[in-house]
């Protein structure tokens, strides 16, 4: 067993639960003048989204204890472009509440990060504020994947649709992906290698495809390389959830576009 099939056998039992007890909520979902894909590509610095992760896997407890209102005013201060808001429980310590919170908090862009199977994990997300969805390309298959990103978009939230190799990649474009996360942690293995992002970045020469470096970015260099392979963002959670001082370290992150 591998930790993706770990997880997502957990997320079937969760979802069967959602199912038969979820009902619609009323909580604020900011519309945004500009979506996260419009605000990243005309952006002239590195695009941050920090993460509210108190935990993984690979990792551990990382910072059980976090208060997300207070972690998301400081995203918010120091520079963050995005937030993204890890709402697993059992792998990750996460819930939907600190989505909300969140949202409550900050005018930022919210991504629900999740390990999203089936239609009603997408209904939730917005209903709690999110302006954009995880898909996982290695969690499902091709048709499923295609019917979750298409169900996104019409209740108007966005997709980071996210890769790990060069056949989910092709997937994701097939799909129609304008925002491509390249994980570079295998969610098997769960080894990271930042590699992953500059080779299968080479494989995209569409100047409309929103590239997201995942995974292993820990200081100004990794962020650099990131840069030179063609990425415009990158998502970040152990490194600033581990930070002592957020400001420095989100402004080391945060370096201009050459």
């Amino acid at each position: 067993m591998t930790f993706l099939s770990n997880i997502l056998i957990e997320k079937e039992k969760e979802v069967k639960i959602l199912k038969e007890q979820y009902q619609q909520q009323n909580y604020r979902n900011i519309k945004q003048e500009k979506s996260m894909y419009q605000t990243f590509m005309e952006s002239s610095t590195m695009n941050i989204i920090a993460e509210i992760k108190r935990a993984s896997p690979s990792k551990g407890e990382i910072n059980v204890e976090v208060n997300p209102v207070e972690q998301a005013e400081q995203y918010a201060t120091y520079g963050a472009n995005a937030i993204s808001v890890l709402t697993d429980t059992p792998f990750f310590k996460g819930s939907i509440e600190d989505l909300r919170v969140v949202r409550n908090t900050v005018d930022l862009p919210i991504l629900c990060k999740d390990f999203i199977i089936e239609e009603i994990q997408i209904n939730r997300a917005k209903d709690y504020g999110a302006n954009v969805v995880l898909l996982i390309a290695a969690a499902l298959p091709k048709q499923r994947l295609k019917e979750l990103f298409d169900y996104a978009y019409s209740i108007d939230l966005e997709v980071l649709l996210e890769v790990h190799n060069e056949t989910e990649l092709m997937i994701a474009l097939e799909i129609g992906a304008k925002i491509i996360g390249i994980n570079n942690r295998d969610l098997k293995t769960f080894t990271v290698d930042l590699s992953v992002t500059q080779e299968l970045a080479k494989l995209v020469n569409r100047n409309d495809i929103l590239l997201i470096g995942e995974s292993g970015i820990r200081n100004r260099e990794d962020v650099e390389k990131m840069m030179e392979a063609g990425v415009r963002g990158v998502l970040v959670g152990e490194t600033l959830m581990r930070s002592e001082n957020l400001k420095e370290t989100l402004k080391d992150l945060k370096i201009e576009f050459k």
